[in-house]
């Protein structure tokens, strides 16, 4: 077929993975508990304000991340699979009533020896879509955003 054109999941997703020194169970509630992921969730210097949050099948998340600069970046997710505590699945968009940024984002959590492995894997609707959050920085961001959370729960673990 002439200008066909099959994109594999592999072109349209980025993955980042990262190993954290802490048991999965407390990763699991600095992803899920109330008031725990805005005390780290974004890039450096970024802050997160939550609307509405419901962790479960169905269950929405509505918050803003207020970049460093003054902007502001409204988001959406729905989840659509929770496994606790080894999974989250969910849809992302940036809350707005036609997207213009929409993935699909699966997050799983393995523990070995007290250490947990975080993977984050994001599959975009097109390679197109996927490279525009590249150019504007995803990788490095997400890259940010987990290492906070490292930090963040070093604090959990000193606090109970």
């Amino acid at each position: 077929m002439a200008g066909t054109k099959v994109e594999s999941a592999a072109e349209r997703e980025i993955v980042i993975t990262r190993t954290v020194d802490a048991p999965r169970t407390l990763v699991w509630r600095a992803w899920t508990e109330p008031g725990q992921i805005e005390a780290w969730w974004g890039p450096n210097g970024f802050r997160t304000t939550t609307y509405e949050r419901e962790v479960k099948v169905g269950g929405v998340w509505r918050f803003t991340m207020h970049g460093p600069d003054g902007t502001d970046f409204p988001n959406r997710i729905v989840y659509r699979e929770i496994v606790k505590p080894a999974r989250l699945v969910y849809d992302h968009d940036d809350d707005q009533p036609s997207p213009s940024i929409a993935f699909e984002a699966t997050i799983t959590f393995e523990e070995d020896n007290g250490r947990t492995t975080i993977t984050l894997r994001s599959v975009f609707p097109t390679v197109e879509a996927r490279n525009a959050v590249i150019k504007f920085g995803a990788i490095e961001g997400g890259k940010q955003t987990l290492a906070r959370m490292e930090t963040y729960l070093a604090t959990m673990r000193q606090h109970g």
